[in-house]
């Protein structure tokens, strides 16, 4: 995020609220590299943050009023009593940092009020965790006015029960932790169970290669259901087979475990991804730390199948950057995030990005489909002050 941006920022607060912002800040969004719908089964997870990030410039206020302004969103100043915030009292996209608020102070923390005013370039439905970078800039500039001395994985964690709680939506942990916590130049390794980390250095640059991100422009909602009957699924998968989560399922025991389950054809499906796609983000952190970058391609391929076939959470325009990538020499992709449209991420030789890119916009133009959008994701920095 460039400093033109936070001063366009800052002079967009001043503008409305007639005062100068207590200070800028900014978190990114993510890519999730490989473990995807592991992270509410106590998984293994390897996201790093884009250079897209959402950027609030805010002020602390002592009179119980919250308000809310988006550059991004038609219309004005959306005004609230901190007291007054109830989970499911919203379905606006003030939900997002009005939860952060509720969540802050139900945590015991004695917020009183903010003008806040945000700006984002993180593409909104595009699965880049949109959602989880508006909580977390909010959360990590209350922190600092308030002098709560809250760490990164806890911020993350309040930002996950707003969503949670606040919004409706059964995310699980790792957006918001990868928002908070990433480095640049590296992907985070997160156990999601004990939010344990390591930074894996991933420079695709210095090898000379590139990851994609291709964005279908098909729009999802985690809230529209299809995600929660998955995560409920999961979560009866681990009680049907007597473990705590489903990353309780050790790999070399699945097919012993799968036959315990029986004729629950769908329960078993979603069984074998998670189970599968925990074993898929080890064999990636052990392949990029023994410096074998470009054998991480055929993972996530595989990742990609298991979520096409036992997750069920692909679409005819995911499945085409897929196949299309790799018919034109990529060396791996994938979808990415929550699925039923969003991104999906592709892995290519530097000096095939032109081809591969091409490649998939006319298989697409083809196919009768949106344009997509196209960018290189470069592993940045996490959620921080700007100004």
């Amino acid at each position: 995020m460039s400093v033109d941006t936070a001063a366009e920022v800052a002079e967009g607060f001043t503008r409305l609220y007639g005062s100068a912002p207590d200070g800028v800040w900014a978190a990114p969004g993510r890519v999730n590299l490989i473990g995807e719908h592991t992270d509410y089964n106590d998984g293994f997870v390897m996201p790093f943050a884009l250079p897209h990030t959402a950027v609030a410039a805010v002020s602390r206020r002592d009179d119980g009023v919250l308000r809310l302004h988006s550059a991004d969103v038609e219309g004005g100043v959306v005004e609230l009593r901190v007291d007054a915030l109830e989970p499911g009292s919203d379905r606006g996209w003030t939900a997002y940092p009005a939860g952060v608020v509720w969540a802050l102070r139900a945590a015991g923390h004695a917020v009183t009020g903010a003008d806040v005013h945000l700006a984002s370039t993180v593409p909104a439905g595009a699965g880049l965790s949109s959602s989880a970078a508006l909580e977390v800039v909010v959360a990590l500039a209350l922190n600092e006015l308030y002098g709560l001395g809250l760490r990164g994985w806890q911020l993350a964690r309040l930002c996950q029960r707003a969503e949670n709680v606040y919004v409706g939506a059964p995310v699980g942990i790792m957006d918001q932790t990868a928002s908070a916590c990433c480095e640049a130049g590296h992907a985070l390794f997160l156990d999601t169970r004990d939010l344990s980390q390591r930074q894996i250095p991933f420079d695709l640059a210095a090898e000379g290669m590139c990851l994609l991100v291709v964005d279908t422009r098909v729009k999802h909602s985690h809230s529209e259901g299809e995600y929660g009957k998955r995560r409920a699924g999961c979560e009866k998968g681990a009680a049907l087979l007597g473990v705590d989560a489903l990353r309780d399922v050790p790999y070399a025991e699945l097919d012993a475990a799968l036959e315990r389950l029986g004729d629950e054809e769908e329960v078993r499906r979603l069984v074998r991804h998670v189970v599968t796609e925990d074993e898929r983000v080890e064999r990636v952190v052990g392949l990029l730390e023994a410096g074998r970058t470009r054998d991480i391609g055929p993972v996530l391929v595989e990742g990609h199948a298991s979520l096409r076939d036992d997750f069920r959470i692909s679409c005819p325009e995911l499945d085409l950057v897929v196949d299309t990538a790799l018919a034109a020499g990529a060396l791996g992709a994938r979808m990415t995030g929550g699925g039923f449209g969003g991104s999906a991420i592709v892995l290519v030789e530097a000096a095939d990005v032109d081809g591969v890119t091409k490649a998939v916009r006319e298989a697409f133009a083809a196919a009768g489909f949106t344009e997509p959008r196209v960018f290189e994701a470069v592993p940045a920095a996490g959620a921080r002050r700007l100004v």
